[in-house]
Order: C-alpha cells, then structure tokens, then sequence
C-alpha cells in the first residue's frame, strides 16, 4: 500500500515537472531566486526613470517609455510585502508579455538582479507546496531544484490579479 502511494505521489511531481520543464530566467528579489519563463521575456533593460501615476496602488512604480510605447512599471518587491531597498546598478527591469482575460500586456517588472537562464528538467521540478488557506500560492507554478538551491518558479500571468493588470493599462494609457 506504501508503495502505491508513493508511485502516485512520483507520478504526481513527474507530471508537474513535465509541464513546467524548460528554460527559466532567474533572478533576485532580496536573498532569494525566482524564475520565469524564458518565452515571456520581451527583453531586460537597465533601471531607467519611472513617471509615477497618481493614485495607482503602491507595487505599481508607475510608467516608462520603451522606444515610444508606454509600459507600466510594476516593483515585485512591494507585490510580494519584501522590504524595501534602493535601486542599485543591478537593478533592472524584465519586460515581460503577460496573458489576462485572453489579451496580450506588455509590462515591466524591477528586480533585483538578473542571474541567468537556467534549463531546468522535470525532475527538478515539485509542485507548490501548501502553505494552508491563509497564503495564496496561485501565482507560483512550481519550485525548481538546482544542486542545494531552490528557485520560485513564477506564473508572471498569475502574479497581479485581473483588476490590477487592467489599472495597469489604465495608467499606461493615461500617460500616452
């Protein structure tokens, strides 16, 4: 019986990772490594000036003009209630093409520090473990085992909610 559960429970994070293996751009936010998937990623850039947009929620840093097209700006580390700090010349920011409500937006998001591209296996990948009721974990798809390090596999699609992508593209199009 034992062995039952543990074959199903093999194949459990075998079919997580199956359809989360691939390649993964990593990066820093505090001490600790996210990863994101490689196709989302329009380009990195280097932390530039930010034009805050009045009365947006305190994550959304505000917007950039990216070769004439106004993105906004949102600061992971305000989203996930990290600590704050400077920007540093490591900063940047990943721009990113998201899904929401079947419509592509394209959105910037500060980070720490760009680590590298990892191609992480299947077998490298568990699920998200439960952390019970209280702590939604929706916008994590998966944690990736690299040697002794684990690394935030993120759904960059699950990270803001319907209603705070759509102020986002209300205080993109404000700024145009």
């Amino acid at each position: 019986m034992a062995a039952a559960v543990e074959t199903a429970a093999a194949r459990q994070v075998t079919d997580v990772g199956e359809q989360l293996a691939g390649k993964y751009l990593t990066f820093l936010l505090s001490a600790e490594e996210y990863g994101i998937e490689i196709l989302k990623v329009q380009e990195i850039i280097q932390m530039q000036k930010v034009t805050r947009v009045p009365k947006a929620p305190n994550f959304i840093r505000g917007v950039i003009n990216l070769r004439g097209k106004v993105i906004p700006v949102v600061e992971l580390r305000k989203k996930f209630d990290m600590e704050q700090q400077d920007d540093t010349e490591k900063t940047c920011i990943i721009v990113v093409m998201i899904e929401s409500a079947g419509q592509p937006v394209t959105m910037g998001i500060i980070i720490d520090e760009v680590k590298e591209v990892l191609d992480i296996e299947a077998v490298n990948i568990e699920e998200t473990p439960s952390f019970g009721a209280s702590i939604n974990t929706e916008f994590i798809m998966g944690i990736g085992k690299v040697g002794d390090n684990v690394k935030m596999l993120l759904d960059i699609d699950k990270v803001l909610s319907t209603g705070e992508i759509e102020i986002l593209q209300h205080a993109s199009q404000a700024q145009a």
